[in-house]
């Protein structure tokens, strides 16, 4: 056992957030701004990279924070660790509405590929890279910033997605076709690629996208019903042009009207 062993208890429905319990001496890290909370003589360290035993000296830190740059994730993590002398919680919360789900990457053979801002904590020890593509078509046209997070080791790690998760086992040569922003994560034994969605009515009326995620067993997959993307497009789509809501039967934008919000 190389990484950290973390107990956890997950709170909450639609807005979860995950506590962590920490025996004296155990650490975890997270991703920078997903504390919500922690008991005193926990210690707080910026990490350069993921902190993990295989980023040895200099060169390994920098390649393994690149990594995390090409992900849009930040240089730097963040490692709790517990200095006292009994159990002590720290607490970590989703950025948006949805589920975390908790891995035990001993189970999956060490491996998780999941979505680049689907990762929130783990046990210290887990390495947390970038999933090459095998073709550069995929990282760079894959419909919704498809450019996978690694998280590799033998401990627990959390990553949260939007809306209800559904599990699927894929059977061998058992195939999925799933949008690229409803893919949380899935097992390293699964064979993955980006493939285009045909006819040119489907790509600009239908609705779906111009990308699909094909996946083929044998593997586990987890699949999110409402990635924060998604959500994002919905509400600036329906974001007014300035303050206030200007639609019809609109209160708030008759108000505005009539205080002189439309004067030149």
């Amino acid at each position: 056992m190389n990484n950290h062993e973390i107990d956890f208890t997950l709170h909450g429905d639609d807005m979860q957030f995950v506590e962590v319990e920490l025996d004296p001496s155990e650490t975890v890290i997270a991703e920078a701004g997903s504390l919500m909370m922690m008991d005193e003589h926990i210690r707080m360290e910026t990490l350069f990279g993921d902190g993990s035993s295989n980023q040895g000296g200099l060169m390994g830190k920098l390649l393994g924070a690149g990594k995390r740059v090409l992900t849009g994730e930040s240089l730097f993590m963040t490692a709790f660790t517990n200095e006292g002398t009994g159990k002590k919680h720290v607490s970590f919360a989703s950025p948006y509405p949805g589920k975390i789900i908790p891995m035990d990457l001993s189970e999956i053979d060490g491996k998780l590929i999941c979505q680049k801002d689907a990762f929130l904590a783990a046990a210290k020890g887990v390495s947390v890279g970038i999933e090459f593509q095998r073709k550069i078509g995929t990282g760079f046209f894959g419909g919704e910033g498809f450019i996978m997070q690694k998280l590799e080791g033998d401990g627990m790690a959390f990553v949260h997605a939007g809306g209800t998760i559904h599990r699927k086992d894929l059977q061998v040569g058992e195939t999925l076709r799933v949008d690229t922003g409803c893919l949380v994560a899935m097992t390293g034994s699964i064979d993955y690629n980006i493939e285009y969605v045909g006819g040119v009515k489907t790509a600009l009326f239908g609705g779906e996208g111009l990308f699909f995620a094909t996946l083929r067993g044998p593997g586990t997959v987890w699949i999110q019903s409402l990635p924060f993307s998604r959500l994002a497009s919905r509400v600036f789509a329906s974001a007014p042009e300035r303050g206030g809501s200007k639609g019809e039967g609109s209160i708030a934008g008759g108000l505005f009207d009539l205080l002189g919000g439309d004067r030149k």
